[in-house]
């Protein structure tokens, strides 16, 4: 299965709706999401317009409660941080890097987070931890990440080289 994971939108729908495109188009199932929507509406626009489950994470830009989205069914809120069990991987999800240290504990596979809008990926006590950039295009071009569960592959992707 593909799942792609995207951060820090801050309300940039063009580069949102140029990624939900090419995850249609490429058969993504599920999204995670690591924080900085900014407002409810681009949450509302992102579950309207996939139609797999999401799981997000607060971001210290969001300016919307957890009240005002509960009724997106396709959305799971894992508040601060959460960690998800997919197709056999268990996922960390959090938004600042300060976070990831107590993910740890816990032994994911994988640990995704956002903030910095930098794309990276390293690897810490045989877990995997990516960041994906952002897909505002602020601070470094827009950019996010794919993973495939079946073989494990890890990638980014650069927003403006997407057909």
């Amino acid at each position: 299965m593909l799942i792609a994971i995207i951060s820090d939108i801050h309300d940039n729908l063009p580069n949102l709706d140029k990624c939900l495109n090419w995850c249609q188009k490429n058969e993504v199932k599920k999204i995670i999401f690591c924080g900085d929507a900014t407002t409810s509406e681009t949450i509302f626009h992102l579950a309207a317009n996939f139609g797999g489950d999401i799981f997000i994470v607060k971001g210290n830009a969001e300016i919307y409660t957890p009240k005002e989205i509960a009724n997106c069914s396709n959305i799971n809120n894992q508040g601060e941080a959460g960690i998800i069990e997919l197709e056999g991987y268990r996922l960390g999800l959090c938004h600042e890097p300060i976070k990831i240290e107590n993910i740890l504990l816990s032994a994911p596979d994988f640990i995704f987070y956002g903030h910095t809008h930098k794309p990276w990926i390293e690897t810490k006590n045989k877990t995997i931890i990516a960041n994906p950039g952002n897909l505002a295009g602020t601070f470094n071009p827009a950019t996010f990440a794919t993973l495939e569960t079946d073989t494990k592959d890890l990638r980014l992707h650069l927003l403006a080289d997407l057909k």
